[in-house]
């Protein structure tokens, strides 16, 4: 199973929602670096991960709880982002910890697609696979938990630093030291995976009189990925003159459901506009 495959969807798109909007302000050099010193945080101390993650609690406590201990020590998008996502309901501590992680990994695709570099990015995870499975010394001594490390360290720089996007070097080095249970090849294949999404994806505008719920912004994302082939990234606009309605963009094309675009375009079949 794949690691998206292993998370609450609902509440994964609603935590994706919030990284999109923290991305719009962050420092793309931090966020996707404090992303993974919380889960480390979290995976390594197993009772402050059942409490931000027990969905009988309350999200504010929860919240709370985050923001004491995190306050100064992550920037304060990465703050904002934790916060929002204990909020979230989530069915098993592992959920949460495995959230972060996607959090995490889609924050350094958001930095290299920022610097024009998303491309490089997913063929330089490929290859480095390509490397390890084609080297079994090399994949032996990465996967080695009695190597120290400084090592391991020092065996991915001499390979890829200076060579490869800053966002591929932190996540390769996430990998070789924590793999969090999975082989490094696995690792490496889920985070391509997650890498691609991020490039195949495609952004709508959306206009809307009236603020969209969790629920409805789910199915509208739903309805225009299964229209349009990929995943689609929507980015809500309050606007009180789009009356009754919703006006979608993505691209160049525009779907016009809103009773003022509907009026527009009577006016222009009447040659009154």
């Amino acid at each position: 199973m794949t690691i998206t495959g292993a998370v609450s969807r609902a509440s994964l798109a609603e935590a994706m929602e919030r990284l999109e909007a923290a991305i719009a302000s962050a420092d793309l050099a931090r966020l996707g670096g404090d992303l993974f010193a919380v889960l480390h945080l979290i995976d390594r101390e197993h009772g402050l991960r059942r409490a931000v993650s027990d969905p009988s609690r309350d999200g504010a406590e929860k919240a709370q709880l985050v923001q004491i201990l995190l306050e100064g020590k992550v920037s304060p998008a990465a703050l904002g982002l934790v916060a929002d996502v204990v909020r979230l309901r989530w069915s098993r501590p592992s959920e949460l910890s495995d959230a972060l992680e996607i959090l995490a990994v889609s924050a350094e695709s958001a930095r290299a697609e920022a610097d024009g570099r998303i491309d490089d990015l997913e063929d330089e995870l490929f290859r480095f696979s390509r490397v390890v499975e084609g080297e079994p010394d090399l994949r032996g001594a990465l996967a080695n938990p009695a190597l120290p490390d400084e090592n391991k360290l020092g065996l991915v720089n001499a390979l890829v630093e200076g060579k490869v996007t800053d966002a591929t070097l932190t996540l390769v080095t996430e990998l070789v030291l924590r793999p969090r249970g999975r082989s490094l090849e696995s690792g490496l294949a889920d985070y391509g995976k997650l890498v691609a999404q991020r490039r195949q994806r495609l952004v709508a505008l959306v206009r809307t009189p009236v603020a969209l719920s969790a629920a409805q912004r789910t199915r509208l994302a739903a309805v225009l990925a299964a229209a349009y082939g990929h995943e689609v990234h929507l980015n809500i606009e309050l606007d009180p003159t789009a009356i009754g309605g919703l006006s979608v963009q993505i691209g160049d094309e525009i779907i016009d459901g809103t009773i003022a675009g509907r009026l527009d375009d009577v006016r222009r079949r009447l040659g009154t506009g």
